[in-house]
């Protein structure tokens, strides 16, 4: 018996080592089994050849019965296992489209974070997916704005900025990097997002954003974010923004302190225009560049106005709607302070008696 045991171990490693198929080493053993039956009923006790083959047919018969036994239990696990295969198959939902704001299966794992949270969930992270928000600025606060739109997969983002950019920026500008000097702000911006998140849409317009495009340009968004750094420019975002009934989240920064508010009177809040009836006077407030920032508030004002943004989008929480957040970098100190609406404002006071 041993021997016919060595010689089947043999054909299988053989059959093996040519690369024949596992079934048809199956079949080789099947016959060799048939074949060592046939000598042990065929011959006479005593014969040389059934005492090379193991003497009794019993043997045989009780090494094929659990041989057999173990053949239907694989070919049964099998069947099994192709049933569930397909039953799961079927209950799996088809890959769906990254359009009309469903998503595809990487984009589930991306914002997985996003969709447990309670108050964004599936339908929350779906409005981000559809959401069009415009960033005004592609510097110190549009640069960490852009960057955590595009992570949190805002399906369509534009930015406008007619600056270049320069190795002063760098300090503070982290969406940029040294290879980007001389290259439009907006295109680096642009290069980043897309290196971040493949799945949405960069509108980058390099240009100054002026009168006579904002209130068209405005119509193509649902929110806009201003990180601007003059007066001019955020008088006429909001304005913009009032006419084209829109969020507008405004950010603003000076040294070591920052502030921002969502300016909404669309939505009960008052327009920038109601808290800052003018311009200060020349010197009253110098930019970044006369006064200096430090670094690293930008990036934390600029995630301020993501969050905000995020927020309005989704319905999250409560967003700085009448409200102005002031954080003090240096003592590490924030407070909010309420903002009203004013009556005789010249920008959001006639749409209210209008409404």
């Amino acid at each position: 018996m041993l021997l016919v045991l060595v010689f089947a171990a043999a054909l299988w490693g053989i059959g093996w080592a040519l690369g024949v198929g596992r079934q048809a080493r199956m079949l080789c053993l099947a016959g060799l089994f048939l074949l060592v039956l046939t000598i042990q009923f065929a011959l006479p006790d005593g014969h040389p050849m059934r005492e090379a083959t193991g003497q009794s047919p019993a043997l045989w018969l009780i090494l094929g019965g659990f041989a057999g036994l173990a053949a239907l239990y694989a070919k049964g696990v099998s069947i099994l296992k192709a049933r569930a295969a397909a039953q799961h198959q079927a209950r799996a939902p088809e890959p769906r489209p990254q359009s009309g704001g469903l998503f595809a299966e990487d984009e589930l794992e991306r914002y997985a974070r996003h969709i447990v949270l309670r108050e964004i969930g599936g339908p929350g992270q779906k409005r981000l997916k559809e959401a069009r928000t415009l960033v005004i600025g592609a510097g110190g606060l549009g640069a960490p704005a852009l960057q955590y739109l595009a992570a949190a997969g805002v399906g369509t983002i534009g930015v406008i900025d007619d600056d270049v950019v320069e190795n002063a920026n760098l300090q503070r500008q982290v969406i940029h990097r040294h290879a980007d000097i001389s290259l439009p702000k907006v295109f680096s911006a642009q290069k980043a997002m897309k290196a971040q998140n493949p799945n949405v849409v960069v509108r980058p317009y390099h240009r100054r954003l002026e009168a006579n495009i904002a209130a068209e340009l405005f119509s193509e968004y649902d929110l806009v974010l201003d990180g601007t750094d003059n007066f001019a420019t955020r008088y006429l975002a909001n304005e913009a923004a009032v006419q084209a009934g829109i969020p507008l989240i405004s950010g603003a920064l000076s040294q070591w302190e920052g502030q921002l508010s969502v300016f909404d009177p669309a939505g009960g809040a008052p327009c920038y225009q109601c808290i800052f009836p003018e311009a200060p006077a020349l010197g009253l407030a110098p930019s970044c560049a006369e006064a200096g920032v430090i670094g690293p508030l930008p990036g934390v004002v600029g995630s301020m106005m993501a969050l905000e943004a995020i927020k309005v989008i989704a319905g999250a929480g409560q967003p700085l709607r009448g409200e102005m957040l002031i954080y003090d970098g240096l003592y590490g100190e924030s407070r909010k302070v309420s903002l009203s609406p004013r009556p005789d404002c010249p920008v959001c006071g006639r749409t209210k008696k209008k409404a």
